[in-house]
């Protein structure tokens, strides 16, 4: 299983982390390890060694089945179920590994980094292109987006990586977030909704 993930994927996200408003020339790419994954509302436990961790919440889809090169018409097809997932970040560090031109993935990809919440059947929604999300810390709404405002697209997002890598049954695909994020500590309780549905509810410790 591959979890793969999109950076800069909506515009207000990236004025404010990179000062800009503009689409990526091509989609920005990073994959996370399976060790990354964190499910059935279990705790996550903050990594203090690690400096700020800062949620970045996301709609996540599940790959349904193989694919390879799949053009975008047909990207709908090998989508499985989809739900909202957190994408935690060691921001300090990322910054770090920015600056010294090094490579992220420690910052993005440690050990339960990828939250996921309920998966919900994809033809039990209206439209993977209109799905509004946000996430709730400690009982206030602190992030929220809806898919329509992606840079790029989910079909986009299918036909670019399966260009690259071979989609498998039970891939995921955490698709960028907008603007919003923060930093969690211990005790935070955080909850995501995809629309009106609840589909994640867990604690920091």
């Amino acid at each position: 299983m591959k979890i793969f993930a999109v950076g800069m994927n909506y515009a207000m996200h990236n004025k404010a982390l990179h000062g800009t408003l503009s689409k990526p020339e091509h989609p920005v790419i990073f994959m996370k390890p399976d060790t990354a994954l964190l499910k059935d509302n279990k705790p996550f436990f903050v990594p203090d060694f690690m400096g700020r961790i800062e949620y970045e919440a996301e709609v996540v889809f599940r790959i349904g089945k193989l694919g390879k090169s799949v053009p975008a018409r047909f990207a709908g097809r090998y989508l499985d179920a989809v739900t909202v997932g957190i994408d935690f970040t060691a921001r300090e560090l990322q910054a770090q590994q920015k600056v010294a031109g090094h490579p992220w993935e420690i910052s993005k990809s440690f050990d339960n980094s990828a939250a996921v919440g309920q998966w919900v059947p994809v033809d039990m929604v209206k439209d993977v292109h209109t799905l509004p999300f946000h996430l709730d810390k400690n009982g206030k709404t602190v992030q929220e987006g809806n898919t329509m405002d992606m840079l790029y697209s989910v079909d986009e997002l299918i036909e670019y990586i399966s260009t690259f890598f071979t989609l498998r049954t039970g891939d995921l695909l955490f698709t960028g977030c907008p603007a919003g994020c923060g930093p969690v500590e211990e005790g935070d309780h955080l909850c995501g909704w995809l629309g009106e549905k609840q589909v994640f509810d867990f604690y920091c410790k």
